[in-house]
């Protein structure tokens, strides 16, 4: 397969930039991806053209939903390799978006990526979401919070809502086994400030790959207790 052109159809069909130079950026990204996972464990997807469906047409099924990431400030929390923000990034340069991990070597590896790729208003930050979100240069700062991380969708929204602003949105990829999950979330996701979720469908084109968007508006402000100390709210999720 020619991933170049994989991708090339796969960024056509969700309507984004599919020029030389996105195509260029992506397959330095993928190299980039390879060479440090030989380093650091980044991600178990290997091979190119899982690199390509998987992990960055996946991504960017993150813009399919309802919200507008134009002229937004983002912030990706426990971007690991760089997914779902970076391929957002390349496809919209003139975002501004912060990539945050807990890992400090992630965040190298990170810095190393945009510096290959000469972008600008991107932030890579090393942070617990437990401790970050505390901060007031973090807190309810975002319009938008994206994540892909593995964990409990009441966890999730602990570690997330406490960063968007009130009016903005929190956007997570969640597989399509995981409805049970999010409904059982939405106690917790009410509590911590955000209104009921919406779960929307969606397909890596040119796959049967699909999972569930699912994008949280905060309609009021994060009670000062949440999130709770680090490690508690994976251990102790809000029912």
């Amino acid at each position: 397969m020619d991933v170049r052109n994989a991708l090339s159809e796969g960024l056509s069909v969700l309507g984004h930039d599919n020029s030389e130079v996105v195509l260029d950026h992506f397959m330095i990204f993928k190299t980039l991806l390879l060479e440090w996972n030989s380093k650091i464990n980044l991600t178990t997807i290997t091979d190119e053209e899982g690199i390509v469906y998987k992990h960055f047409l996946d991504s960017l099924t993150c813009l399919s939903g309802p919200v507008d990431f134009k002229g937004k400030k983002v912030l990706d929390l426990g971007t690991g390799a760089g997914f779902p923000g970076v391929p957002i990034k390349i496809v919209m340069p003139e975002l501004n978006i912060t990539l945050m991990d807990s890992l400090n070597k992630r965040i190298q590896y990170l810095n190393e990526v945009c510096s290959a790729l000469d972008m600008t208003n991107v932030t890579c930050v090393h942070a617990r979401a437990e401790e970050a979100a505390r901060k007031s240069e973090y807190r309810e700062e975002f319009d938008i919070v994206v994540s892909r991380a593995v964990a409990n969708m009441s966890t999730l929204a602990e570690y997330c809502l406490p960063f968007v602003k009130v009016g903005g949105y929190f956007v997570a990829q969640k597989t399509n086994e995981a409805i049970d999950e999010i409904k059982a979330a939405e106690k917790a996701i009410k509590i911590l400030g955000g209104d009921s979720p919406q779960i929307i469908p969606v397909t890596v084109p040119g796959t049967e790959l699909g999972h569930n968007l699912v994008v949280i508006k905060k309609i009021k402000m994060t009670p000062s207790v949440y999130p709770r100390k680090a490690g508690t709210p994976a251990k102790k999720p809000i029912v």
